[in-house]
């Protein structure tokens, strides 16, 4: 199509790159004429590569199904088709870590659900409604690349999408201590509970590297930037457990907060309400408005209901009382394939072509 942006999913079979493929599939400003994946696909139409593997409910999209998969990492002939990439591969990390910035030294941006960079001090990680500014590390970020227009940005771990937005428009009262535990969809592992029938009337009270990710990114994403890289805010002080539950999708998270200055009841619900970040007042096609979503019934948000909120990309909240041992608690939730993985980064792309930083090749 005229005008739109040619994009490139890799890792465009697996869950979170089939979400890529379902969310964009009528997207006004991009238009996926790539997708790749690993060798074993290469060469097939991609319904064929996702045949007996599609997991959304809808079908695959017509014009997606007749590409043909490419080898991700065939950096070359992707990067010639495409304006910039979504990336969703699975591969060890430090793969993952070479094949992206192999695409934004071609000179092709890549935004990424993966965590192989979101450590790297001149890389993005965005939350867009919290920290658009960090965009602004990109131009330092390109010196060290030595590109002109091809950088990396990336989203953060699905774990903190529900909870950190809620935490955010509170800043002015200064939290400075948090403590949450995460009841997370088995989605989140790329799983289905035809896949994973062991989690049928279960719960593991563990996953492997999350509670470290929910405890440290949002430090990154609260940071400033500083000498040409993200310097990670020194509070509030985080604590999570992270337990895999039987749902399918969707993150809830039990939050419980303390303040240097106890914040009253109506103030909370006030700035919950009123919270819009840029994407909102830019009008991104992705942005949901509104962002945040209260509810005042004492069970709700309830998964199955609200986790589409927004399409979504809301994030829905309950149950604000006092904490005996902190001053707040609350429970939040967000969709963690569409919020949590491809939607963000989806969003975080808009957010960057509005500012610039996506163009046409």
């Amino acid at each position: 199509m005229a005008n739109k942006l040619k994009v490139g999913v890799l890792g465009a079979t697996g869950m979170v790159g089939q979400r890529f493929v379902a969310l964009l599939e009528a997207h006004p400003w991009f238009e996926v004429t790539a997708v790749a994946a690993s060798p074993a696909s290469a060469g097939k139409a991609y319904s064929d590569a996702v045949a007996g593997r599609w997991t959304l409910p809808t079908a695959v999209p017509a014009q997606t199904a007749k590409l043909t998969v490419g080898n991700a990492a065939d950096v070359a002939a992707i990067a010639g088709q495409v304006d910039f990439v979504f990336c969703a591969v699975d591969m060890a990390k430090d793969a993952i870590a070479k094949l992206e910035e192999d695409y934004a030294r071609a000179e092709t941006p890549l935004v990424s659900n993966n965590s192989a960079h979101r450590w790297t001090p001149d890389v993005p990680m965005m939350i867009p409604e919290i920290n658009s500014d960090h965009a602004q590390i990109i131009e330092a970020q390109r010196r060290r690349l030595g590109t002109k227009r091809g950088f990396l940005a990336v989203k953060p771990n699905c774990s903190i999408q529900s909870y950190v937005p809620a935490i955010h428009p509170l800043w002015s009262f200064g939290p400075t201590k948090i403590a949450v535990c995460t009841y997370q969809a088995i989605s989140g592992a790329g799983k289905t509970f035809e896949s994973w029938p062991e989690m049928v009337d279960n719960v593991i009270p563990f996953i492997g590297g999350e509670e470290e990710k929910s405890e440290r990114e949002p430090l990154k994403i609260w940071g400033s930037i500083v000498d040409g890289k993200i310097q990670t805010a020194s509070a509030p002080l985080i604590t999570a457990q992270c337990l895999r539950v039987p749902v399918s999708d969707g993150h809830m998270a039990a939050v419980s907060v303390a303040f240097e200055r106890k914040p009253p009841r109506d103030e909370i619900l006030a700035a919950w309400k009123a919270f819009g970040g840029k994407p909102q007042q830019a009008g991104l096609p992705s942005a949901p408005t509104p962002f945040l979503q209260y509810f005042d019934e004492d069970n709700r948000p309830q998964t199955r209901l609200d986790r589409d909120a927004g399409k979504g990309q809301a994030v829905t909240i309950g149950r604000l009382r006092p904490d005996p041992v902190f001053d707040w608690k609350f429970v939040a939730l967000s969709h963690n394939t569409v919020r949590g993985a491809a939607g963000g980064a989806v969003l975080t792309a808009e957010l960057l072509k509005s500012d610039g930083y996506l163009t046409a090749k």
